[in-house]
């Protein structure tokens, strides 16, 4: 499974160990992933693959379906549009019925 998050995106970074000698060594700087279970309005339980910050982020916003809702589709990632398109639907869906 990929080390990336599901909404912003962030990945691996990578950089050097520096010891006091000065040697230098690379490392690998992961993203603080969480996998959680978000309540979306109109598709119930969502589970997704998210950095903490993603996470303070869509509390922030009202949830993950307002989130997505009032954030540009440009600055999205593509499983991030997908569930988007999935909310727009299930949305016109429920207005519908």
């Amino acid at each position: 499974m990929a080390k990336r998050c599901t909404i912003t995106g962030k990945g691996v970074l990578v950089g050097n160990n520096v010891s006091h000698a000065n040697n230098k060594t690379r490392r690998r700087f992961l993203p603080n992933l969480q996998e959680t279970s978000l309540l979306s309005d109109v598709l119930g339980m969502v589970r997704v693959r998210l950095s903490t910050n993603a996470i303070r982020t869509i509390e922030k916003n009202g949830g993950i379906d307002a989130y997505l809702l009032n954030t540009r589709v440009a600055a999205l990632t593509t499983e991030a549009r997908q569930l988007k398109r999935r909310v727009v639907k299930a949305m016109e869906k429920k207005q519908a019925a």
